[in-house]
């Protein structure tokens, strides 16, 4: 798919070179913040870089940076970001830290599972720098309060884990014209760049113009990943933010740094600009950071599907125990909590086990926090099973709710 992208890369490296001049002349005139002595003893090793020390320090001390998700990819990317020194930086997370996390999200800890992940990384990252300033978002990030909460920051940092923020993450970035330094991990496999059209480069559009279908992608939880993997790919989007923000060294514009775990190797792919893009291109048709790609549900489904919410399930089952309920997670989630009475079929079963589901009545599914078992249900439901039925909030709704 990315071969019908490949182009020269954008822009030459000279014209980086008189970029990186303009943003010295330009900072070096900005009120940047003063270093105090912890500061400079914290950052000695910095001080002595040529291209970075006092005056890109205090850069840094001045900067802002908006990671989306607090994860694998998020995890290092923040630490090291907050070890560098720069001076604020947001977190967007709702989710709750998982035992299945700790294997590779390494801003989080046995002692904070079930806990929110912004409270878990908000106290490792004091630990590691008490001298910035964190910031945290706890919600998705959606189209209703993206424009407000990446306008308060100078670049995002995507590590997100679904298509449709990745499009929102992207889009935002375009209409506010700041740099989205992007990264994916799949298995053994890792991709980073950075996304800045404002500067030359193509978008995130440019690479996939739209949505996959609905499973074309399987998520980390059916496919796996190295824990290490997204230590490498997030470790490398912390460099290039950090470059960007001293305005040194050059973006991958146009340049995908693809890695290969088992190979122990890299490579890189030119993508250029697609002058068809719907978002930079010169005919684009997309206005606005809020459009069909990125309200799509995270599993990709643009279809309306049944659901209920979990009070309503509680309802069915009170009054009928032998509702058919069936868990689409992984055994270990299973095990580690579940709803009395479900089944389990995870996910990666569904087609080898579609003999166990009735076809007559309705067949409720239900995963961690809704994502699976919408997919689950719709192929249930164009298996011919039209009473498969979705449980919104999956069974952290259903934990909360105290049942």
């Amino acid at each position: 798919m990315l071969l019908s992208f490949l182009g020269d890369p954008v822009p030459s490296s000279g014209e980086w070179v008189a970029f990186d001049r303009r943003n010295a002349r330009m900072n070096a005139s900005m009120d940047l913040p003063q270093l105090n002595q912890d500061e400079r003893l914290r950052y000695a090793r910095h001080l002595s870089i040529p291209g970075v020390g006092e005056e890109g320090q205090r850069k840094l001390k001045a900067a802002s940076v908006l990671l989306i998700g607090t994860g694998g990819l998020g995890s290092p990317a923040a630490l090291y970001l907050a070890a560098a020194g720069v001076g604020r930086i947001g977190l967007v997370d709702d989710d709750k830290v998982d035992r299945s996390n700790l294997q590779r999200q390494i801003l989080h800890g046995e002692p904070w599972i079930g806990e929110p992940k912004l409270a878990s990384a908000q106290h490792r990252l004091r630990e590691v720098n008490p001298l910035i300033r964190i910031e945290a978002h706890s919600s998705r990030f959606t189209p209703r309060n993206a424009e407000a909460i990446a306008s308060e920051y100078d670049l995002i940092l995507d590590g997100s884990d679904n298509f449709p923020t990745r499009f929102l993450t992207n889009d935002i970035c375009f209409f506010q014209k700041k740099p989205c330094v992007y990264g994916s991990i799949f298995r053994f496999e890792g991709q980073s760049t950075v996304f800045w059209p404002d500067r030359g480069g193509p978008c995130y559009r440019c690479m996939l113009p739209s949505l996959p279908p609905p499973g074309a992608a399987p998520s980390c939880e059916e496919a796996g990943v190295l824990g290490v993997l997204p230590g490498i790919i997030g470790s490398l989007q912390a460099m290039e933010a950090i470059k960007i923000l001293l305005g040194i060294g050059e973006p991958p514009l146009g340049e995908l740094l693809c890695y290969d775990a088992l190979r122990t190797s890299f490579r890189t792919l030119r993508l250029a600009k697609d002058p068809s893009c719907r978002l930079c291109g010169p005919e684009a048709s997309i206005y606005s950071h809020d459009n069909s790609e990125t309200r799509s549900t995270p599993d990709c489904n643009m279809t309306d599907i049944p659901s209920i919410s979990v009070d309503e399930l509680a309802e069915r089952l009170k009054h009928n125990p032998a509702t058919l309920l069936i868990d689409v997670r992984q055994p270990d989630e299973h095990a580690e909590a579940a709803i009395p009475g479900s089944r389990l079929i995870p996910l990666g079963e569904i087609a080898d086990r579609i003999n166990e589901i009735p076809r007559e009545g309705e067949v409720l599914v239900h995963c961690k926090l809704g994502g699976r078992s919408a997919k689950a249900v719709t192929f249930l439901q164009a298996q011919g099973i039209q009473g498969a039925t979705n449980v919104e909030g999956g069974i952290e709704a259903w934990l909360q709710r105290g049942s």
